[in-house]
């Protein structure tokens, strides 16, 4: 009922302002018709009936207007150009895909700087003025968007450098996933749950790039302490091969490395195959059932965990 009642007074109050705008514009743009002869009338005519005479608006300026609409339509047209320009030559991988994409960022906020200041100048707005305005409007933001310029730079520094690029598989701060997208201010990594986390560049102080080389999956399997360990060793070494042509994301291996743990119920002994990162997990398991399988038909036991308890015995 609460959720229902809440709803309704944002649904209410959404009438209001609609309602109070409504009012606005009838009194801006008919107060002449509403209120003819009287002060009230002549105030609003003067004032803000100005911004809702739309045709003498356009009658007056339709030159300004026409001059804006080109600036506009050539400015459009202009990107669309420079941006297919920019894809057809990025093309070629991920990385150079990624410096598109930034430099196609840098691009459109150019594009826009330059119709703004175009259409500006359509309506007679003095250059200097107007240079005077973008510099002291950079020097605003220079000091009020330092973070935004340390991620941009931060950004570039990645690509240029080579840290990483999208499709690569890394892992930042215990996140484990994709790159799906570099942008000017962030970096999108996406995990295997389908998160996504998204980063300012300027953050990245260490990561870990999974892609460089191949990723190691591996699988630990439990032996009985009564089984004959030379005998599991060589029944899963002579089956390696045969495992490997079922899992074909398998690049390097699989190799057994050997025993490593003495559990407290079981011999652990493990199996590494190397892989690319994104085939990792599921590699993995694969090999998880196969070498449970290869020890099932040779009679090898997995033991179910155990928990021993001793008992005192009091003496009478």
């Amino acid at each position: 009922m609460k959720e229902k009642e809440k709803t309704s007074r944002l649904d209410l109050h959404k009438w209001i302002v609609l309602g109070i705008i409504i009012l606005f514009i009838l009194v801006g743009s008919l107060a002449g018709v509403l209120f003819p002869g009287t002060t009230f009338a002549s105030v609003i005519d003067s004032s803000i009936g100005k911004f809702f005479d739309v045709a003498s608006l356009i009658k007056n300026n339709y030159i300004n207007i026409l001059e804006s609409m080109a600036v506009i339509l050539f400015i459009g047209i202009l990107f669309y150009v420079i941006s297919v320009i920019i894809k057809l030559f990025t093309r070629n991988n991920a990385r150079s895909e990624t410096i598109g994409i930034l430099i196609t960022s840098i691009t459109k906020f150019g594009c826009i700087v330059i119709a703004l200041i175009l259409v500006l100048s359509a309506w007679n707005v003095p250059t200097p003025t107007l240079l005077a305005g973008a510099g002291i409007v950079g020097l605003a933001v220079s000091f009020g968007a330092q973070g935004l310029l340390e991620d941009v730079f931060a950004g570039l520094s990645i690509i240029f450098e080579k840290q990483f690029v999208v499709g690569n598989y890394v892992e930042v701060e215990g996140f484990r996933g994709e790159v799906i997208e570099i942008g000017p201010r962030n970096t999108r990594i996406k995990n295997i749950l389908g998160n996504i986390l998204i980063i300012a560049n300027s953050d990245i102080r260490e990561i870990i790039n999974l892609s460089e080389d191949l990723s190691a999956a591996i699988s630990e399997i439990s032996i009985e302490y009564s089984e004959d360990i030379d005998k599991v060793e060589e029944i899963i070494k002579n089956n390696l091969q045969h495992i490997k042509e079922k899992i074909p994301e398998i690049i390097k291996g699989p190799k057994y490395d050997g025993v490593d743990q003495l559990g407290d119920s079981a011999v652990i002994v493990r199996v590494v195959a190397h892989c690319e990162e994104k085939d990792r997990i599921n590699v993995r398991r694969i090999l998880n059932k196969e070498l449970k399988r290869v020890l099932d038909e040779n009679g090898i036991n997995i033991p179910f965990p155990q928990l021993v308890i001793h008992q005192a015995i009091e003496n009478k």
